[in-house]
């Protein structure tokens, strides 16, 4: 596995993401170039902006690397 995933046309490390927008950003500007994307927050401020599939890539990218989730706790306390 790499730690290596491509948004837009930049390889970033995984590493270097801080967080990954929940939903679409929208503004209302009719200039704007973002609208629909997702922002990918990096460190030191700066973020780079990802399509839908890019966005979902990167989640499961970032859970893998990591380890996943894991299975749930068993409450055995009953």
């Amino acid at each position: 596995m790499s730690i290596m995933c491509r948004i837009d046309d930049k390889h970033v490390p995984l590493y270097r993401v801080m967080w990954v927008a929940a939903t679409p950003h929208f503004c209302g500007q009719e200039d704007c170039l973002r609208e629909g994307t997702y922002e990918v927050r990096l460190e030191q401020g700066e973020s780079v902006w990802a399509n839908p599939t890019e966005r979902t890539d990167l989640i499961d990218q970032l859970e893998a690397w990591q380890g996943g989730m894991g299975p749930p706790e068993e409450d055995d306390h009953w």
